[in-house]
């Protein structure tokens, strides 16, 4: 996969980053900077959007399938409303 090449990873100053990262593709930022800002607002989205997840006593499934289908779904519907 080429975007895997060519990807360059915005990261806080955590120094664990730095061993998991290929130098020339990660690039540590402050929080100031917006870089990071994308990924943060899926992460809440997805939180909001997959509640099943945190809380097992109204959203709680007895199947595994379940709750990766709802993440499955959402993932697809979050990515098809995007790109229109």
């Amino acid at each position: 996969m080429v975007y895997r090449q060519c990807a360059v990873c915005y990261t806080d100053f955590w120094a664990a980053y730095a061993f998991i990262f290929p130098s020339l593709r990660h690039q540590p930022v402050g929080k100031d900077s917006g870089k990071t800002n994308h990924i943060e607002r899926f992460n809440n989205t997805l939180r909001q959007g997959v509640s099943r997840l945190v809380r097992k006593t109204l959203s709680f499934s007895n199947k595994l399938e379940n709750p990766i289908g709802a993440i499955w779904y959402f993932i697809h519907h979050y990515n098809y409303v995007l790109n229109q």
